[in-house]
């Protein structure tokens, strides 16, 4: 999941995810009823499914009843599928007191019957003894930083894993969401899932065509490091599922340094020239304090106030897209970008 840049050096791993007023889950579709998934999941033709990954090979031989979850994007896909997990990890980004993501809670809420376990997520690191202990038939971490010591311990002890597919913290979204539910026997509901979600984007980019070839920098300020993020990260390839392109000065200003993002001095931020700056922040203090720097000053697209802010650490970490964050926070997206458009528009 996506993180602000002062935890950057700690959670970089993690960050590869007009008119409209966010308001709460209201977009969010329903999740699949719990008979629905039950029935589907009990069918027996979908398995046994194998799964290919960083660690070998994985095989499930009949539909899991307790579903856990580790890592970023698959909770969601389970609860969207209809299926209350029976461990998740805690989010200490953007679970706020209770250590549950707003939309994860609703969904929850929807579903009913009984909560799951929140493992301890503070460390990113799995405690293995916690998972076991309830009683999991599967242990889904498509998008994770699940570790080989890891792995070998909950296979160990007869719990098939869906680990991350070519390298930790670096499945597709799209892929954690079709993994789950080839998982659970229930690929054909997830790949409705997909296809909702990459409606409602269509929608959105046809409602406003003012986006297509705008381009676009997605960025992060820490004071003393800028960062672009580039398009291999999946929240820039939202945007661009928009209509908007990346400003070539993001490929330039590419050091090599990550497959995700970039770092970019100070005194090259003339450079970051872009019609749409596209930036998050934990408060709107730190907004408006990066907006009134001279560093900002120097960014063209701040210069013509064409900057689409995503605001609050439940929004910042909401940006990466999952089954439940996408309708989640596109209307709030959709609307910062059509203001920020029409400035550097107009």
């Amino acid at each position: 999941m996506p993180v602000p840049t002062s935890r950057l050096g700690a959670l970089a791993a993690l960050a590869v995810a007009g008119g409209l007023v966010l308001s709460g889950c209201a977009g969010t579709p329903a999740p699949a009823s719990s008979d629905a998934a039950d029935a589907a999941t009990a069918s027996s033709d979908a398995f046994p499914v194998t799964f290919e990954h960083i660690y070998g090979e994985t095989t499930i031989e009949e539909a899991p009843e307790r579903v856990a979850t580790w890592g970023w994007g698959a909770t969601d896909a389970v609860l969207a599928l209809g299926i209350v997990p029976v461990a998740i990890p805690s989010s200490e980004y953007g679970g706020g007191d209770n250590l549950i993501t707003p939309w994860v809670e609703e969904a929850l809420d929807e579903l009913g019957g009984e909560e799951p376990v929140l493992l301890d997520n503070s460390s990113f690191e799995l405690s293995v003894e916690e998972l076991l202990a309830t009683d999991p038939d599967v242990l889904v971490a498509s998008y994770s930083g699940l570790t080989q010591e890891e792995y070998d311990a909950v296979t160990g002890a007869g719990i098939p894993v869906v680990a991350p597919e070519e390298a930790l913290w670096s499945t597709p979204w799209r892929d954690v969401i079709s993994d789950t539910g080839k998982a659970l026997g229930l690929e054909a509901e997830a790949e409705q899932i997909l296809t909702d979600l990459d409606q409602q984007i269509a929608d959105a980019a046809t409602e406003h065509p003012e986006f297509e070839g705008t381009s676009i920098a997605f960025a992060d300020d820490d004071v003393d490091t800028f960062y672009l993020y580039l398009p291999a990260d999946p929240r820039v390839e939202i945007l661009e599922d928009l209509g908007f392109v990346s400003a070539e000065s993001v490929t330039a200003l590419d050091t090599g340094e990550s497959t995700f993002y970039t770092t970019v001095s100070s005194e090259s931020l003339d450079k970051v020239d872009a019609d749409v700056l596209f930036t998050q922040a934990e408060l709107q203090s730190d907004l408006d304090e990066f907006l009134a720097s001279d560093r900002a000053q120097l960014i063209p697209a701040v210069q013509s106030g064409a900057v689409a802010p995503i605001v609050g650490e439940e929004n910042v970490a909401a940006i990466s897209p999952t089954a439940l964050t996408l309708p989640w926070i596109l209307p709030e997206i959709v609307s910062q970008l059509a203001t920020a458009t029409a400035a550097a528009q107009g």
